[in-house]
């Protein structure tokens, strides 16, 4: 499978009906998973579950791209076969997760910025040569007593920038990720004002870093309640919430915006995605769709619970998960399919 262009690889990956498996933990952060599971965070285990996940029949049906942590994208089924190649086979594009992790922001208390610019453009060159198409950098913005401050979120957005403008000459697709985390009791209205203020200043940047919009995605998190907050606003109102948020900062050019579940539950993401789809179908500028992590393995993780026997079943639980988040980038996902069995 081959993508002529950037902008090809961009629309490919929102292609209708199909969305990212965010695969890219990291080791401390697999490793909490795998905690959770009681197993343990070997190179060989983290490769079994990473396969499982890859080699998933039908995936390629409702999963477009798979962005892989550095160790991934170096490694091989069981037969011998480069992960790379099993996905370009399937005509699933080869990601790569590119940033070194958010680190504090001097002189701003419980704010952080996220660092990796230092030899990314042969990083970048490296991958390509590996075959892959498109990266990811992710900032975090917190909200709190007086946070964030523009200065956090424009030391995020000029990172953003840069990393973005790196991929672009490099020959990879940016996927732009400043997440505003749901953590905390702030309502709806203050997590919309400070999305709002991110959103803005991460455009302003990448204009000013002369990155193409059409060559680009965004990973932003939901317009949600703080996972703290006495009142959760419902779905649709999460949705509406979060759209026009979007319409005021996104520039139309982009080809799609791919949602981090960001804490949410596997069911809850796909209800608010699927609501967006179905309240604004054919109004919206941009397509609709998800790049989601813990929301998608989550399932398939407690299934295969570290057994070699289980690796069917934690592929089951996989694709269905997959399949209904498929149906939600249409706008036709229903709580009811959540009661077919993943068989």
């Amino acid at each position: 499978m081959s993508w002529n262009s950037l902008e090809e690889v961009a629309q490919a990956m929102v292609a209708p009906g199909k969305g990212i498996l965010a695969a890219d933990e990291s080791t401390g952060t697999i490793k909490k998973r795998f905690d959770s599971i009681n197993t343990e965070s070997t190179e060989e285990n983290r490769r079994s579950y990473r396969e499982m996940l890859i080699t998933t029949p039908e995936m390629e049906d409702y999963i477009s791209g798979v962005i892989m942590f550095d160790e991934t994208v170096r490694q091989s089924t069981k037969e011998g076969k480069r992960f790379v190649d099993e996905l370009t086979g399937k005509g699933v594009i080869p990601g790569i997760k590119v940033d070194k992790g958010a680190k504090d922001l001097p002189f701003a208390p419980g704010e952080k910025v996220t660092e990796g610019l230092d030899g990314l453009r042969a990083r970048v060159k490296e991958y390509r040569e590996m075959g892959l198409r498109f990266a990811k950098w992710r900032a975090v913005i917190t909200i709190g007593d007086g946070i964030p401050s523009d200065y956090c979120i424009r030391a995020n957005a000029h990172a953003l920038a840069r990393y973005a403008a790196l991929c672009v000459e490099g020959g990879l697709v940016p996927i732009v990720e400043p997440e505003v985390l749901m953590d905390g009791s702030h309502t709806i209205e203050r997590c919309s004002e400070v999305t709002h203020r991110t959103l803005y200043a991460t455009f302003q940047e990448l204009a000013l870093h002369r990155v193409p919009f059409e060559q680009i995605l965004l990973k932003p998190n939901m317009v949600l309640s703080g996972s703290d907050c006495s009142v959760q606003a419902g779905v649709d109102a999460v949705a509406k919430a979060t759209v026009e948020c979007f319409l005021r900062t996104v520039p139309a050019a982009l080809p799609g915006v791919v949602f981090l579940s960001g804490g949410q539950s596997d069911e809850l993401a796909t209800q608010h995605l699927n609501a967006m789809n179905r309240i604004y179908k054919g109004r919206l500028p941009w397509k609709l769709s998800f790049s989601y992590g813990r929301a998608l393995q989550a399932p398939a993780l407690q299934a295969w619970n570290g057994k070699a026997s289980n690796l069917e079943a934690g592929k089951r639980a996989f694709q269905h998960r997959a399949r209904l988040n498929g149906a939600a980038t249409l706008g036709q996902y229903s709580e009811d399919m959540e009661e077919t069995a993943a068989a």
